[in-house]
């Protein structure tokens, strides 16, 4: 599926990559101020890969799917509405916990494309941020672990029940990228467990 999806969508990898990488940039100009940005472009990506991914390729093989797109859909929403409201979303977190979203963040940008021939696949079956969805969730949750807002507690839900999702179908695969997204969820917990997901505090 992620040969196809690639052969499909390239060279739009080049775009979501920039994607990527703009946000990161935001990210080191001003957090506080850019978060809206931030949030229109995560938002984009979600519903990129939720219709091309999902919806159009991996709901033909797999019934499932047709209840999980939408959940794409939601969280684009979500973020953009985090987006767009007074107070929604700074990504200015620079505690452990956010200094730890971001380097999951840049994991997923930069290092998860490079594990297809580590795990005997070949690279045209690479996953990019905003091509697939696995990148891209991680990608998100890394951002959100280091975001500060007042509807930060409702955007983690779906992206950490897709990590799942695909950390239990990868396994059953025997894939061994399942590790992946279950390690995501781990650290997401981790993290998460004795601080506030609405008004972390700010250093």
């Amino acid at each position: 599926m992620f040969e196809l999806q690639n052969e499909a969508l390239w060279p739009l990898h080049l775009v979501t990559v920039a994607a990527g990488l703009a946000i990161f940039i935001l990210l080191l100009r001003r957090p506080s101020r850019d978060g809206r940005w931030i949030g229109l472009l995560l938002a984009a990506l979600w519903i990129f890969v939720g219709w091309t991914f999902l919806w159009n390729r991996y709901a033909a093989i797999n019934w499932a799917i047709f209840y999980v797109a939408p959940l794409f859909a939601f969280q684009a929403a979500g973020l953009l509405i985090a987006a767009i409201m007074p107070g929604g979303l700074a990504f200015d977190r620079r505690d452990v916990v956010g200094w730890t979203g971001l380097l999951l963040a840049a994991a997923g940008l930069v290092l998860y494309p490079l594990f297809p021939p580590l795990v005997g696949r070949p690279w045209t079956s690479a996953e990019v941020l905003g091509i697939a969805p696995d990148p891209t969730v991680i990608v998100t949750l890394g951002l959100l672990l280091a975001a500060r807002g007042k509807l930060l507690v409702l955007l983690f839900p779906i992206p950490s029940l897709w990590c799942l999702l695909s950390g239990v179908t990868l396994w059953t695969l025997d894939d061994r990228q399942a590790w992946l997204p279950l390690v995501t969820v781990a650290i997401v917990l981790a993290a998460l467990g004795p601080r506030s997901l609405i008004s972390p505090p700010a250093s």
